[in-house]
């Protein structure tokens, strides 16, 4: 039996699963969602997907432990739903940016690949920077999926991928003379150095003597678009000044 006050009581100070014929979407509903997918973020962000339950993250948001099925179903329904709160929002300011960018663009085709990426990281750097704390847990949790095999193809794909696309044909008019294969593989790198970025891990900090601090988004964000856009280019002429051998060539040897 556990002691009276301890995370496991369902006492009168947690919210219980909805009696039988009662409406389970008003507002305590609601309220009671959001703070299991609050509790969610932030422990899947600190310890991943395998290092929690479902109790602890119901004792985390101070709810009784069947309202975490109630709304979600099982773990993998919450996490995807912790994806798909944030991922909503944040594509939509990126597709904004991003249609203001090509529509600003069209008396001079094609846009600057410097605005298309920065309409595609602005929004997340910001959010992580000047943001409520659930943005951080939301992008250090994006950064860990993003690295899993189980789940980044999965998770990444069904809530990102849209949008990714969306700027992939935007950096395709940006540099139109750039190889498929190049224009993909710049665009990992990409995601890379964002991953990275949300990680937060602090080994700038102690490379740099304290130069650079890798909370530091708003320098992230100056120096990441020049240096992704200096690399889209380097990749593209790099391919544009190395000529293949001819089929007579490859004949002769």
């Amino acid at each position: 039996m556990q002691k009276k006050g301890t995370a496991g009581r369902t006492g009168a100070g947690r919210d219980r699963l909805p009696r039988a014929g009662t409406a389970g979407t008003g507002s305590r509903s609601q309220a009671t969602r959001e703070r299991i997918l609050d509790a969610a973020e932030r422990l899947f962000a600190q310890r991943g997907f395998y290092g929690i339950s479902v109790r602890d993250i119901t004792g985390a948001a101070e709810v009784d432990v069947a309202l975490a099925s109630y709304h979600f179903g099982n773990k993998q329904g919450l996490l995807e739903a912790v994806f798909m709160r944030r991922a909503e929002d944040l594509n939509a300011e990126r597709s904004a940016r991003l249609d203001a960018v090509l529509a600003a663009a069209k008396g001079r085709r094609p846009p600057k690949i410097e605005d298309v990426i920065d309409a595609f990281t602005h929004p997340l750097l910001d959010r992580s920077s000047r943001g409520s704390p659930g943005w951080k847990s939301y992008f250090a949790l994006i950064a860990e999926v993003n690295n899993s095999p189980e789940f980044g193809g999965v998770l990444m794909s069904r809530f990102f991928d849209p949008v990714v696309e969306k700027f992939i044909d935007a950096i395709r008019r940006a540099l139109p003379d750039c190889e498929e294969r190049d224009l993909y593989w710049a665009y990992h790198f990409l995601s890379g150095a964002l991953t990275l970025t949300f990680a937060e891990t602090g080994r700038i900090d102690k490379l740099s003597g304290g130069a650079c601090r890798s909370s530091d988004l708003d320098s992230v964000h100056e120096r990441l678009v020049p240096y992704c856009a200096a690399g889209f280019r380097a990749l593209c002429a790099a391919k544009r000044a190395t000529p293949r051998p001819s089929r007579t060539a490859k004949s002769r040897k």
